[in-house]
């Protein structure tokens, strides 16, 4: 059983990317991490899938994997009828 002692939860997320990494195929990194209440509970860091043509378009595309994670989290979370403040 898992409890919690705050009253309110809150899901934070952080995303980050380094641009074009792999020399070979030119491909950038992306990374992301949500925290609850301090606490991670789910993170991630692989190559993208497209090849950025800039460290902005990199860093959308960071954005965006994160914005699905963080939408899948949510209705994880809604299914073990957990609702957090979300801080993104």
């Amino acid at each position: 059983m898992l409890v919690y002692g705050a009253k309110d939860l809150i899901l934070t997320g952080y995303t980050d990317s380094d641009f074009q990494t792999d020399k070979d195929s030119r491909k950038s990194t992306l990374g992301s991490v949500f925290t609850l209440n301090g606490g991670a509970v789910i993170w991630r860091s692989i190559k993208q899938g497209c090849i950025a043509d800039s460290t902005m378009e990199a860093e959308y595309v960071a954005a965006c994997e994160a914005a699905k994670e963080a939408v899948w989290l949510r209705k994880f979370l809604h299914d073990l009828e957990v609702v957090p403040n979300m801080n993104l």
